[in-house]
């Protein structure tokens, strides 16, 4: 009895320090393809399987409602501690190579997440990228207004210089 509590109590804790969760069903893999997901995911998650039973408690207790029914079978949870698009395509990745994982459900900012939905999020460009897109188009903004600046002062002083040298020529 007290370990199913110290496990609950465990699995709470995962639960509410995760910026997102993703169910998923793993019968069928190895325990090398298991190991092999959990490189994969990498430090963006931790993948832990967990009894049904316990993990719907744990996930009522943090607060996280709505995936009781997709407790069910053999199931393992990615508890994701960093960029959640990275994770979700890490799983989304590692589904399409190895069919016997299946992505089930997905909990992301107060909402269930439908396997669909994980889907669409692990479409997503990672942060960084999107990051560098917005620096890309900061430094191209700050190139056309530093031209902007710059040309009207340049096109004086190309017509001064036209204007005197058709003074010299006159002369």
């Amino acid at each position: 009895m007290a370990t199913k509590e110290a496990t609950v109590a465990e699995l709470t804790k995962e639960f509410e320090s995760s910026s997102a969760i993703v169910l998923t069903e793993y019968r069928g893999l190895t325990v090398t393809q298991l190991k092999e997901l959990r490189r994969s995911i990498g430090e963006s998650a931790n993948y832990a399987v967990a009894k049904n039973t316990l993990a719907k408690i744990a996930a009522n207790n943090a607060g996280i409602e709505g995936l009781d029914d997709d407790f069910t079978g053999p199931t393992a949870i990615a508890f994701v501690k960093g960029e959640v698009v990275d994770a979700a395509k890490a799983l989304r990745d590692f589904a399409k190579d190895n069919p016997n994982l299946v992505i089930k459900a997905g909990y992301f900012d107060g909402a269930v997440l439908t396997a669909e939905d994980v889907d669409k999020l692990a479409n997503l460009e990672s942060r960084e990228m999107l990051l560098g897109k917005l620096a890309g188009a900061f430094k191209a903004s700050l190139f056309g207004a530093a031209y902007m600046f710059t040309a009207p002062a340049a096109k004086a002083v190309r017509t001064v210089e036209a204007l005197r040298e058709k003074q010299e020529s006159a002369n």
